[in-house]
């Protein structure tokens, strides 16, 4: 049995939907309450066992592996001026990275989301891997990731995460054709990608950006001639494999999807971080009684 013990986290996107904040700040560092985006990703593959992890970034982008190094220099001062509260999440911060390994590898051009994941795989070799975007988040008491793993190891074939929306949203994902095979899992025939109208879509059961792929997966990437600004997903990619019928598979995994990919959808998850939040949510919600807020 193939173990899952890799993850690529792609973040060499120019988050255009966030200009002009994200001329300055790359997307995956935006805060959701007082951690940020990234922190949640990586915490989730921590915490569902995978022991490396390889960003694909863009060259001229911060190196995102400063933010996880440890600041030796920053815990002395918060030690001395006696902010243990701080110094403790500090704490946190590298407690989470501790024991992985996290390397970074570059996408030259923009080449779209299939293409970032293609550039990995000098690290992933002939390993299962995850494929986590920065753009979705899953509050679980089992990781999303986790779940996907456990599918992995019944089928040892591609897995895609999947979610039950509302129809006035198909024509805004990948929607799965799919036949159920098992609780919560199902065998992917096609995916259609943003059904034009509601009739078009074959469920409704949308792409959520979290995978398990395998080995043919980058030699099928491998392939393809990408051209600049070229925007092919791995949805794409998936569901030519899975009508080739070389067999993927779905997971509808349990748990709340939360968005971070356009600044509607930020602002929500943030709502919910907020209200949920065990330091900050019940302040919150008496503010919100107090001034009438809603």
């Amino acid at each position: 049995m193939r173990k899952v013990r890799k993850a690529i986290v792609p973040i060499a996107g120019l988050g255009t939907r966030f200009l002009p904040f994200s001329k300055t700040l790359s997307k995956e560092l935006f805060p959701l309450v007082d951690l940020p985006i990234i922190q949640y990703l990586l915490k989730e593959l921590k915490d569902s066992g995978i022991k490396e992890v390889i960003f694909v970034n863009r060259i001229e982008k911060k190196n995102i592996l400063d933010y996880f190094k440890p600041d030796e220099k920053l815990k002395s001062i918060l030690k001395q001026r006696g902010k243990e509260d701080l110094l403790k999440k500090v704490i946190e911060l590298e407690n989470i990275a501790k024991g992985m390994v996290l390397r970074q590898v570059f996408q030259e051009y923009p080449r779209g989301a299939a293409h970032a994941v293609l550039q990995a795989r000098k690290y992933v070799k002939d390993e299962p891997c995850a494929v986590l975007w920065a753009d979705d988040l899953v509050a679980s008491k089992v990781p999303c990731t986790k779940q996907l793993i456990s599918a992995f190891e019944k089928y040892q074939r591609p897995i895609v995460a999947l979610s039950r929306i509302p129809k006035e949203s198909f024509r805004y994902y990948g929607m799965g054709d799919v036949k159920k095979i098992a609780e919560r899992t199902y065998k992917i025939n096609r995916f259609v990608e943003k059904p034009k109208t509601v009739k078009d879509a074959p469920s409704n059961l949308a792409v959520v950006g979290k995978y398990i792929i395998t080995p043919d997966i980058f030699d099928a990437l491998a392939k393809i001639k990408f051209g600049l600004n070229e925007d092919l997903s791995l949805t794409e990619i998936l569901s030519d494999v899975a009508e080739k019928g070389k067999g993927a598979y779905g997971y509808e995994f349990e748990g709340k999807w939360l968005e971070c990919g356009n600044k509607l959808a930020y602002l929500k998850t943030n709502i919910y971080f907020i209200l949920n939040h065990p330091e900050y949510g019940k302040e919150i919600k008496k503010y919100i009684k107090q001034e009438k807020l809603c």
